[in-house]
């Protein structure tokens, strides 16, 4: 059995598809493209696909990360190519890797987050970035399925950052970009707990609907307070190429790797 692990995104209008939906396109994708799956036992079989922390409907994404288990081998790049061709456009897979690790779901600990606010006026949204911060917590509440929850939406944000402002959808009026690094934990804080944040603590509250995408999520590093790429330790387990006659390597892609 051969494990592949994918990297796909939600673009444009296929942002509002719901992780339910795309499960379906993808198998879909899987059955168009012939891809050698194997499946679970028992009464109902699945294609064995395994699914990492899926953003919230409604949220672009750069960064999403599937791992799927197949009965042949086949070559993650190629596989790559006929997969993206058989997704619907905005669902673009965009990386793959052979699993030569374990633990892809225990790398994924932090996401970068891009937040635009159309119709904010970026130094309203520096000062309120800047309470957010100074907080030590900022208390926020959530509709769960026993109702209400209040939990801390401080704790887990690495850095909040105000940055250049963008012109509005429209090219008009005034827009705020934050770019937000959060700590996947329990309960998960979403970009939409920091942003009722910011309504806690200035009462800073967008006219429109913010407009979320994740850039990126992986292992943060603590010294460097960066997000890594989580399929990176697969590529670097990767067997060296094979020397040459002249005993040089050869160059080629190390079998595994990705292309974006």
């Amino acid at each position: 059995m051969q494990r592949i692990r994918l990297r796909y995104t939600k673009r444009g209008r296929l942002r509002f598809t719901s992780h339910r939906d795309f499960q379906r396109a993808f198998e879909r994708a899987l059955r168009r493209s012939e891809v050698p799956m194997a499946y679970s036992a028992g009464f109902t079989p699945h294609p064995k696909v395994s699914y990492a922390n899926a953003a919230p409907t409604g949220t672009g994404s750069e960064a999403e990360f599937l791992e799927i288990a197949l009965t042949e081998h086949r070559d993650p790049a190629v596989l790559r190519e006929q997969l993206d061709a058989s997704l619907p456009d905005g669902l673009d897979v965009v990386d793959a890797v052979e699993a030569r690790t374990s633990g892809l779901a225990d790398r994924l600990t932090a996401s970068v987050w891009e937040l635009r606010l159309d119709g904010v006026d970026p130094a309203d949204a520096a000062g309120a970035v800047a309470a957010f911060n100074g907080a030590e917590t900022v208390e926020v509440q959530r509709r769960a399925k026993n109702g209400m929850r209040t939990f801390d939406a401080r704790a887990a944000v690495v850095d909040l950052q105000a940055l250049d402002s963008r012109p509005d959808r429209s090219g008009d009026g005034p827009c705020a970009i934050l770019r937000l690094v959060v700590r996947h934990v329990t309960p998960a804080v979403r970009p939409d707990d920091v942003l009722s944040g910011l309504r806690v603590v200035a009462d800073l509250a967008p006219p429109v609907p913010a407009a979320v995408t994740r850039l990126a999520q992986g292992l943060f590093d603590e010294e460097s307070g960066t997000v890594t790429d989580p399929l990176a330790p697969d590529r670097e387990a990767a067997p060296a190429a094979p020397p040459t006659a002249a005993g040089t390597a050869v160059a080629t892609a190390p079998e595994g790797a990705g292309s974006a």
